[in-house]
Order: C-alpha cells, then structure tokens, then sequence
C-alpha cells in the first residue's frame, strides 16, 4: 500500500491544529525544501510524524502519520534532542 502524499498547506493545517491544541511541534531533522522529519506531540494528544519525501530536484510532498501513543523510536529522538541541548 502506498503512502498518502501531503502538499505544504495540509502539513501547515495539521501543525497549527496541534499549536492550537497546546501541542508541540519538535524538528528532529531539517528539511530541504519542506519539514524535514518533525515530530507534532503533547500531554493527553495524539502524535503526528510528518516526513519529507522527495519528488524530484523541485518538489517535495509529505507523509504524515498518526499515532494514539508515540513511538519508542521517535520518543528517543526527542530525548536525544533535548540531551544534546542541556
């Protein structure tokens, strides 16, 4: 099955609905010509992975997926990230 592709507007909506919601948006990964690999999460919220994927030289589109409980994989890259910033 092949992964639903995003535009850049439908990465924003999804971003500002968790800032509205008292969520957090952390970057682990800068992006090239969208976001990279960013991590949408907070107390009593779902988690959103959203990720770059490349079409060509020009463009980019995006995945996004939701989880009800983060996952081990992305809990740990949020805590590398705030290890490497104490």
């Amino acid at each position: 099955m092949a992964a639903t592709l995003y535009a850049l507007e439908a990465v924003e909506q999804t971003v500002n609905n968790w800032i509205e919601a008292g969520g957090e948006i952390s970057t682990v990964k800068e992006g090239v010509l969208g976001w990279g690999l960013t991590i949408c999460h907070g107390e009593g919220l779902k988690t959103a992975i959203i990720t770059e994927v490349p079409l060509n030289e020009w463009s980019s589109a995006h995945t996004i997926r939701v989880y009800k409980k983060m996952p081990k994989k992305y809990q740990a890259m949020l805590e590398n990230m705030k290890g490497e910033t104490a």
